[in-house]
């Protein structure tokens, strides 16, 4: 086996309930606290002028409102990436992963099958996601990480050019449950595969003529 295999984490390596619903309720009440203890940091201090400014009930506000509609938006993901990383780090967290996919990942990894992933959290939650599971640390076995800052937007051919010239490599193969991101795929020429996970939301969706498997079990 060669070539990369790039991977979406939300309802595909993992449960969206466990990012939605653990994850973001656990950083949610601690948004303000961080900014106020953090307001030297260079990543922090870009966050809040890119929100707008303001005092941070106000910043918070936009925050919360961007949470609760599910926006992608840059200076949220960071914030948010901050505060996983110290609770993973702090032990007050642990990433869920569904149980075919340590085994797959190792598997490949063994077989000469180079690892990435691509999600739209940020790649300083990614990092800490991969590295705290239950199945061990599953971050060595992933060589790159990238996200919508050095990647761009995940429904778009132009962010799967950037990484496949980042890669540098011809063979690359996407694994998402989301079809809009692997049409965007497909059309960067890469080849794809669709996750159809029990009980997730994309367990019913058209994945048109994208390849489909319910676990990483079903890859050759």
């Amino acid at each position: 086996m060669t070539g990369w295999t790039v991977l979406d984490i939300e309802g595909t390596t993992s449960s969206t309930e466990s990012v939605h619903v653990g994850l973001y309720s656990f950083a949610r009440p601690r948004l303000g606290p961080w900014i106020d203890a953090n307001r030297d940091d260079p990543a922090v201090r870009a966050a809040v002028e890119d929100i707008g400014g303001g005092t941070t009930d106000e910043i918070v506000k936009v925050l919360h409102d961007w949470m609760d509609r599910d926006v992608k938006a840059t200076p949220l993901k960071t914030l948010q990436g901050q505060i996983w990383a110290a609770g993973f780090a702090a032990g007050e967290l642990t990433a869920h992963f569904f149980p075919d996919v340590a085994p797959a990942l190792r598997a490949w990894h063994t077989a000469g099958r180079h690892l990435a992933v691509f999600s739209s959290g940020s790649v300083s939650a990614q990092r800490p996601w991969f590295a705290h599971t239950p199945d061990g640390d599953l971050s060595v076995l992933v060589e790159r990480w990238f996200d919508t800052v050095n990647a761009g937007p995940k429904r778009e051919a132009s962010s799967y050019h950037r990484i496949a010239a980042e890669l540098s490599g011809t063979d690359l193969l996407f694994l998402s449950d989301v079809p809009a991101e692997l049409d965007a795929a497909a059309a960067a020429g890469w080849r794809t595969t669709g996750l159809r996970r029990p009980g997730e939301p994309s367990e019913n969706a058209d994945f048109g003529l994208h390849p489909v498997v319910t676990s990483f079990g079903e890859l050759a």
